[in-house]
């Protein structure tokens, strides 16, 4: 089995950048998924209706997301109806959405988790690593290959997050910090980990927004708007292969695929 995970969408430009990128790295690797963040989709903040059907269209097979899972309000009846969209599992019981969810194709099948960490992160979440191993259980029903996506900031609990899942899971890929890191590795039990995948959009920026307004910001500290910047597309990620019987990795490789749009 061969995946892609594709890292933060990052508003208007990292939607073209995806949708300019997918069709290059389906001929480079031919994946058989692609599985995309689209926690900033929505102009840095959040995801809406159209904006996931769009991230589909262009090739995403599931659509994760993170801490600002509920800042567009007309996402949250979107999830009882576009189960291909997954919000963090730790969010409290009761919440809509689903935290996981098993894709099939060309045969085969690759269970996905979104998690969510707690160091240095808002929402109040329940313990991803009291929840992690019952969800995995429950989708190895089906499958030998899982891939996880937490969503958090420090890099120590992603670390710990990932050798606590080696030999359970067959990525466990971090997100949210929007740069990517180049500890690629297998780990001893054969579970493939990335600290950070790092993102999609316009890298001729600060973590995609405007250079500018960022510096502004930093040097007065009065309240200032950061805006998406434009320039550098660039889609940032990781691609798996792995067995498909037991859900080992084979290999792992970082992706940051440079794009021109048309």
């Amino acid at each position: 089995m061969k995946f892609i995970f594709l890292g933060d969408v990052v508003g208007e430009p990292g939607r073209d950048t995806v949708r300019a990128a997918i069709p290059l790295l389906r001929e480079r690797y031919q994946p058989d998924f692609f599985i995309v963040n689209g926690e900033n989709a929505a102009g840095g903040n959040g995801i809406t209706p159209k904006l996931a059907i769009e991230l589909m269209r262009a090739g995403a097979d599931v659509v994760t997301l993170g801490d600002h899972a509920w800042d567009q309000r007309e996402v949250v009846p979107f999830f009882a109806t576009e189960p291909r969209l997954i919000r963090p599992l730790n969010f409290p019981a009761g919440t809509p959405g689903a935290g996981s969810i098993i894709v099939g194709g060309n045969g085969m099948k690759l269970g996905v988790i979104n998690m969510l960490g707690r160091t240095f992160m808002g929402p109040q979440v329940d313990n991803p690593f009291l929840l992690i191993d019952a969800e995995i259980e429950k989708l190895k029903q089906e499958t030998s290959c899982i891939l996880v996506d937490f969503h958090a900031e420090a890099t120590s609990e992603k670390i710990a997050f990932g050798r606590a899942l080696d030999g359970k899971a067959t990525l466990v890929v971090g997100t949210h910090t929007h740069v990517q890191t180049a500890d690629d590795q297998i780990f001893p039990g054969g579970t493939a980990y990335l600290t950070d995948a790092g993102f999609c959009g316009p890298h001729e920026s600060v973590i995609g927004r405007d250079i500018g307004s960022v510096l502004q910001k930093y040097r007065t500290l009065l309240p200032n708007k950061f805006y998406i910047a434009r320039e550098g597309l660039q889609a940032d990620g990781v691609f798996v292969e792995a067995d498909p019987a037991s859900g080992r990795a084979i290999r792992i490789e970082r992706i940051q695929e440079k794009v021109i749009l048309a």
